[in-house]
């Protein structure tokens, strides 16, 4: 996977595509990912885009429904 997704953004995509919550939920259950760099991932292409500072890079991936320990490891895996 390399979109940069949360597993809660991931589960809400899965659902705007008509899948149900249940199956969205086990779908995402059942991949084996490393969340945190998907926060990096997502971090690095806000990065991109725009300037952010750490807290409100931070804030921007809590946005995109990443928890806060992985927000954080995001923002500072990004070099902020």
């Amino acid at each position: 996977m390399d979109g940069g997704f949360s597993a809660r953004g991931l589960v809400d995509q899965l659902e705007y595509d008509e899948f149900s919550e249940e199956d969205a939920i086990a779908a995402v259950s059942s991949l084996n990912v490393d969340w945190n760099h998907q926060a990096a991932l997502k971090a690095k292409q806000y990065l991109s885009m725009e300037g952010f500072s750490h807290s409100g890079l931070v804030g921007q991936l809590e946005y995109d429904k990443f928890t806060a320990a992985q927000a954080e490891f995001g923002a500072e895996a990004a070099g902020l």
